[in-house]
């Protein structure tokens, strides 16, 4: 352990309530928690960096899902990266730096094997909790795992501003897809996904009706579909699928905020007629994936082949605004908070 004095308190965000519609600040508090000690094969994280991801929203709901919902008064969490300051683990030296999933607080206590060692001499340490992270192997599975993309498809990305959907297309455009057409929400966020990202062609969804866009940029149809967005989105891709066409849903953020239930699409017949197929995914399910996805992608990202951006907010008290930010779609690539 660490000779130097540790901190006897640190700030955290908690769970004030659950938001109903859209979340609000007041679903959040900001709290001065003390600082646990690490215990036997324990390490004492300084977070520097944290992430915020659509999936947190339905964590504040009290549903069963894939992981448990956070609980009211206790910290949210999420992937962090931080410098061990003190271990109790011969895994880990003081001056590490480690990806683990208890963001939302300054300092964080945990198990020395809920931890990975990460290098910020081979990339920035916010490049672990994107590009090189779960939103860079969400990407990676979803389009050559669950859409089982192939060289000469044409492939439609929704949301693809962000740090999923812009990875998709330009992984889709290196491995030679016919084209690659994405949605967005800005008239900014179109001239950067075509462009800086290279895609062929993209839409702001809220200039026309998303089938009417996607019928114009892709007449001779499309072979994937990464959905990011559900909704309107999802019923204009089937629309404009080809005969044996697929579908990766990975999110539906457009309906992640809404207090009733949301109709489905209308043609799911087409389901039928045009042999589709549409495979839900969790990236939790693939850590087998991830070797392989550093092999492939991290070189891509150190020549530059490969562009990733961040929208970074300062401040752990921010982070709730950040978060919020991003269900409103201001951010461009991926959403962090620089904690310190």
């Amino acid at each position: 352990m660490t000779s130097q004095q540790l901190p006897d308190k640190g700030l955290e965000i908690r769970l004030a309530s659950r938001p109903s519609g859209w979340p609000a600040h007041e679903n959040f508090d900001a709290v001065e928690a003390p600082v646990t000690a690490p215990g036997d094969q324990q390490i004492l994280v300084r977070n520097k960096v944290m992430s915020v991801d659509p999936a947190m929203r339905g964590r504040m709901n009290d549903a069963k899902s894939y992981v448990p919902p956070f609980q009211i008064g206790e910290p949210l969490s999420g992937g962090a990266v931080g410098e061990v300051i003190a271990s109790r683990s011969a895994q880990f030296s003081v001056g590490d730096h480690v990806l683990h999933q208890l963001g939302w607080r300054e300092y964080a206590t945990l198990d020395a094997n809920k931890a990975v060692t990460v290098s910020a001499d081979q990339a920035p340490l916010g490049a672990y909790l994107g590009v090189l992270g779960m939103p860079g192997l969400t990407a990676y599975v979803g389009l050559f795992d669950i859409a089982q993309f192939t060289e000469g498809d044409t492939v439609f990305v929704s949301g693809a501003a962000g740090a999923v959907g812009s990875l998709v297309g330009q992984l889709a455009k290196h491995h030679g897809a016919a084209k690659v057409i994405g949605s967005a929400g800005s008239a900014e966020k179109v001239r950067y996904i075509t462009e800086d990202l290279g895609f062929d062609a993209a839409f702001n969804y809220k200039d026309a009706p998303v089938g009417q866009q996607l019928a114009k940029a892709a007449p001779n149809g499309i072979d994937v579909y990464f959905d990011n967005v559900g909704g309107d989105h999802l019923e204009a891709a089937i629309a404009a699928l080809n005969t044996f066409g697929r579908i990766a849903a990975c999110g539906a953020i457009s309906v992640y905020n809404a207090a009733e239930p949301q109709p489905g699409p209308r043609n799911m017949f087409q389901f039928v007629a045009k042999r589709l197929s549409m495979r839900g995914f969790i990236v939790l399910d693939h850590a087998e994936r991830r070797h392989q996805f550093f092999t492939d992608v991290a070189p891509m990202v150190q020549d530059g082949s490969l562009r990733y951006d961040e929208t970074t907010v300062d401040g752990l008290r921010n982070a709730p605004e950040a978060f919020l930010g991003m269900l409103r779609g201001e951010n461009t690539g991926k959403m962090l908070v620089n904690i310190g």
